[in-house]
C-alpha cells in the first residue's frame, strides 16, 4: 500500500482493465450478434448458436466490470470479481488444452484465445496480490449492511451455481443429454466455466456484508443476465424442451434477473453510495445501520 491511500486500487490494475476490454469487445460482437459465423470467425466453431451467445452474454458483462474497474478508485468496490475472473479464465485456459484439436489452429482468433487464457489467469492474479493490503474492511459512508440471512441465502445459491459449473467442467459427458442444450464436452466445459462467474462472486457474501462490496459487481451481472434472457428469446430452437433442464434452466435466468434486480433496488433503497471516484470519508462496517 506505498504511495497509495487506503482502498486506492494498484494501478496495474486499471491498465489490465484496459488491456482486457478490447478483446471482451471483439468477442461480444463475435459471439452475440454473429453467433452462427464462429467457423469463419471465432477461435473455434460454437453449435448451436445458444452456447455462443451465451459466451458472448458473460463477456458482456466482464465489459461492464472492467469499464467499472477502469473508472473506480476504490479497491473494494471491484475486489470480489477478480477471484471469479481467476476461476473463470483457468478453466477456460484447460478446456482449451484439453480440446486443442477442436480449435481453428492458425486462425488469429484462435492465437488471440490461447494467450489470453494462459495468461490472463496469472495477470488477474497479479492484480490480486498487488492489491492485497488495500481494502481495510471498512464501509464508505452511505453504505449499507446487508443482512446476514439474505447474504446466507445468496451465498448459498452462489455455491449451488458453482457445483454446478464444476460438475458441468469436471464431467461434462455426464450433461450431454441431459443439459438444456445440446452440448459437447468442450461446450460443456465451457458452459460450466461461465456458471462459476456468479457463484464465486457470491460465495463473498459470506463474509463481507458491504452492500458497497457488490452494487458494481451486480451490475455487471445484472446486464450479462438481460442479454442471457434476450439469447433465450432468439435462440429458442436450440433449447430442448423435451428435457426437463431446458424449462428449469430458463425458469432460473427469468428468476435470477428478476430476483437481482428485486434485490439491487432494495440495497441501493437503502444505501447512499456516490458514483463518482473520489475517496469518501470511511465508517466500520458495524457502525452501518
Amino acid at each position: 500500500m506505498t504511495g497509495r491511500a487506503r482502498d486506492e486500487m494498484a494501478p496495474f490494475t486499471k491498465w489490465l482493465a484496459l488491456l482486457i476490454l478490447p478483446f471482451l469487445v471483439v468477442a461480444s460482437v463475435l459471439l452475440y450478434l454473429l453467433p452462427t459465423e464462429t467457423e469463419l470467425l471465432f477461435a473455434w466453431t460454437i453449435q448451436p448458436t445458444l452456447t455462443a451467445m451465451l459466451l458472448g452474454s458473460a463477456y458482456l458483462g466482464g465489459i461492464w466490470f472492467f469499464v467499472h474497474v477502469v473508472w473506480q478508485i476504490r479497491w473494494h468496490r471491484v475486489r470480489h470479481g477478480f477471484p471469479a475472473i481467476v476461476v473463470f479464465a483457468s478453466l477456460a485456459g484447460v478446456a482449451t488444452l484439453l480440446h486443442i484439436d477442436r480449435f481453428h489452429a492458425g486462425h488469429v482468433s484462435f492465437i488471440t484465445w490461447l494467450v489470453l487464457y494462459l495468461v490472463t489467469p496469472f495477470l488477474v492474479l497479479g492484480a490480486l496480490l498487488a492489491n492485497r493490503q488495500s481494502d481495510d474492511g471498512l464501509a464508505e459512508e452511505g453504505d449499507f449492511r446487508i443482512p446476514f440471512r439474505v447474504r446466507v441465502m445468496l451465498g448459498s445459491l452462489g455455491v449451488l451455481a458453482l457445483l454446478v459449473g464444476l460438475a458441468l467442467f469436471l464431467v461434462p459427458q455426464a450433461f450431454l443429454s441431459t443439459w438444456a442444450w445440446d452440448l459437447t464436452p468442450l461446450t460443456g466445459r465451457i458452459v460450466g466455466a461461465v456458471l462459476t462467474l456468479p457463484g464465486m462472486v457470491n460465495l463473498w457474501l459470506f463474509f463481507d456484508e458491504r452492500w458497497s462490496a457488490f452494487r458494481w459487481i451486480y451490475q455487471a451481472h445484472l446486464f450479462s443476465l438481460s442479454f442471457i434472457a434476450l439469447a433465450l428469446v432468439f435462440a429458442r430452437g436450440d433449447l430442448e424442451w423435451s428435457r426437463p433442464a431446458a424449462p428449469l434452466f430458463v425458469t432460473g435466468i427469468v428468476l435470477s434477473l428478476l430476483g437481482y434486480a428485486a434485490f439491487y433496488w432494495w440495497c441501493d433503497r437503502h444505501s447512499n453510495l456516490r458514483e463518482e471516484g473520489e475517496p469518501g470519508s470511511r465508517v466500520r462496517s458495524e457502525d452501518v445501520v
